[in-house]
């Protein structure tokens, strides 16, 4: 077979072809999910710490500033508080401690506390808050910068004028939350390495029927009309859908290209034969045509016969034309001009035109009744012209013939038979091709293949029964109601023993 188109280029698989971008897509859009949930599990857990830091000042700030207390309770409260910070811990840690608590008087000036003068961190705390008031008249913690650390402070009034401030480190929660951020990025990046390597695998899987497709298809156009897209053992709906539509498709492709060659094969051979037809007639005429041109036809008895020759040779030819002209309407499928035909009377008057040409032969005619069918009249009295013609020019006019019509369910069928000598099988089997002839050779070879065009036409069938010694009997099977398909007809109404054609 001829290669029908060029090879399809060879699959690769980079960052452009479907793999790589299904790759990208997915890892692009986890990493975008791994950034959005890391941030705003992040941002909820430093808002949940900060507002237990902000809610433990606050509850601190209302206890001391509910209970009235002074500057001089508060230094008999915070003596021991105060030893702890300048002498118990160590020098390196009183630098930044975890909290911080100093009073200030009205002007932000750090203050003694039990007689001790304000450490570095209450003095650094002091200065940072600037104004204690506004930090006492607010609701909310401010955060501020002690020896470059972090603090959530909050401000509270004594009764006799002076503030306590309060300052908790948050150095501490920014760690956990750096370290959170740390997590979560090393967790990412192995879980997007390792959605790349599952994706790779998954679409290289996925993508199987796909790359058959293309293989199927490359075969395909260097001449294989015969691959089809194999099944996969695990595959996707819509990967198996298109599996599906790509094979039909490929199939009724095959099959319009055989039905392509195989009409042009029969066409060349009809022309051929049909050349070969009306050759032998033109060439008759030609050749009388000549002998008068020629002055040789001298007797009036042999221009006579000339002229009957040319006649009949052209008569020949007229008819080979109509029945040709016949095939090319039917094989254009013509619109037919339906109308209730009773086919008993159609089979009477076959029968008493083939009584009135051959008045010796045995005529059995079995049409009792009516029997209507919706077909086209012409196009019926053509079948049965034809039939009876391809009776009364092959077998002798002696032999008996049988026309006969009966209903069966939603069916018509016709036979007609004859006691005549039979086909041979494989004679049979061509009986309904073009310019097929057997015996003596007599007639054009058409009327049986126009039988087959006109009943078709009708969604009928036409069938043949024969066997050498045996007669042929032809049965012409019609729908009694409207045209249906040839495939529904056919199931529904086979005939035993017959040969489908």
């Amino acid at each position: 077979m001829r290669r029908a188109g060029p090879r399809a280029p060879r699959r690769r698989h980079g960052t452009h072809s479907l793999r790589g971008k299904l790759t990208l897509t997915n890892v692009a859009l986890l990493a975008v999910g791994i950034v959005v949930s890391t941030a705003v599990s992040l941002m909820g857990m430093g808002h949940y710490l900060l507002g237990q830091v902000d809610s433990q000042l606050l509850k601190t700030r209302q206890s001391i500033g509910g209970s009235g207390v002074t500057m001089r309770q508060v230094d008999s409260l915070a003596a021991l508080a105060l030893v702890r910070d300048r002498f118990v811990q160590p020098t390196s840690q009183r630098s930044r401690p975890d909290s911080v608590f100093t009073a200030v008087d009205g002007h932000g000036r750090a203050v003694p506390i039990a007689g001790f003068a304000p450490s570095d961190a209450q003095s650094a705390l002091a200065r940072a808050v600037g104004d204690p008031r506004a930090l006492a008249a607010d609701d909310v913690p401010h955060e501020v910068t002690v020896h470059g650390a972090s603090y959530r402070t909050t401000a509270v009034r004594l009764r006799d004028g002076n503030y306590l401030l309060f300052a908790t480190s948050t150095d501490g929660l920014h760690t956990g939350i750096g370290k959170a951020l740390k997590l979560d990025l090393a967790v990412g990046t192995l879980l997007l390495a390792l959605l790349v390597c599952l994706t790779m695998f998954s679409v290289r899987r996925r993508m199987r029927p796909l790359e058959d497709m293309v293989e199927t298809s490359s075969a395909i156009a260097e001449g294989d009309l015969t691959r089809r897209v194999p099944s996969s053992h695990h595959p996707t709906q819509e990967v198996e859908q298109l599996r599906i539509a790509l094979n039909s498709m490929l199939h009724q492709v095959e099959s319009a290209y055989r039905t392509r060659e195989r009409s042009a094969a029969q066409l060349r051979r009809f022309v051929a034969d049909a050349s070969h037809e009306l050759r032998t007639p033109l060439a008759a005429i030609r050749g009388y045509l000549q002998l008068y041109d020629k002055g040789m036809l001298t007797e009036p008895a042999e221009r006579r016969r000339a002229w009957d020759r040319v006649n009949a040779e052209a008569d020949r030819m007229g008819r080979l034309v109509d029945e040709l002209l016949t095939l090319a309407r039917l094989d254009q499928r013509p619109e037919l001009r339906l109308r209730n035909v009773d086919v008993s009377r159609l089979v009477r008057d076959a029968a008493g035109d083939l009584r009135a040409q051959q008045p010796e032969r045995p005529v059995t005619v079995e049409a009792e009744g009516s029997v209507l069918v919706r077909a086209d009249e012409s196009g019926l009295r053509q079948v049965l012209g034809n039939l009876v013609t391809n009776v009364r020019v092959h077998t002798a006019a002696g032999v008996p013939v049988r026309l006969g019509v009966e209903r069966a369910g939603r069916f018509v069928r016709l036979r007609v038979a004859d006691k005549g000598p039979g086909l041979a099988e494989e004679d049979a089997a061509r009986v309904f091709d073009r310019f097929f002839r057997t015996g003596s050779g007599a007639g054009s070879g058409l009327g049986l293949a126009i039988v087959q065009g006109v009943v078709e036409a009708h969604s009928g069938e036409v069938t043949v029964r024969t066997s050498p010694g045996e007669g042929l009997e032809v049965t012409v099977t019609l729908p009694t109601g409207p045209c249906e398909g040839p495939r529904e007809r056919a199931e529904e109404s086979p005939v035993p023993g017959a040969r489908r054609r």
